[in-house]
């Protein structure tokens, strides 16, 4: 008996993204005067490996051309396993940055 007047008394709405309320000015101001230290990001869950790498398939960043010289037993051995060896250069090289930053 209880959980139904609990559920008789949750207010329940779609909000509709292409229509947001309006908010009011002093909604308005509070959310103006929010840095992104204030936002507290500890309810959303980390992302999984999997969503990760569709996001990794999806990012295309901007290449940069660049001479590098690189001892010849590093290239050979980038070409075999890899083939596209500069590809796996970069991999690597994003790889390291990554767990650097």
């Amino acid at each position: 008996m209880e959980n139904r007047n609990q559920e008789k008394s949750i207010k329940r709405f779609k909000l509709d993204p292409s229509n947001p309320p309006t908010l009011t000015p002093e909604q308005q101001s509070r959310l103006d005067a929010l840095t992104d230290s204030d936002i507290d990001y500890s309810d959303i869950p980390d992302l999984t490996t999997t969503q990760r790498e569709a996001i990794d398939a999806l990012y295309r960043p901007i290449k940069q051309m660049v001479t590098i010289r690189l001892d010849a037993d590093v290239v050979a051995w980038l070409k075999k396993k890899h083939g596209k060896y500069q590809t796996a250069v970069n991999q690597i090289l994003r790889q390291y940055m990554n767990d650097n930053l």
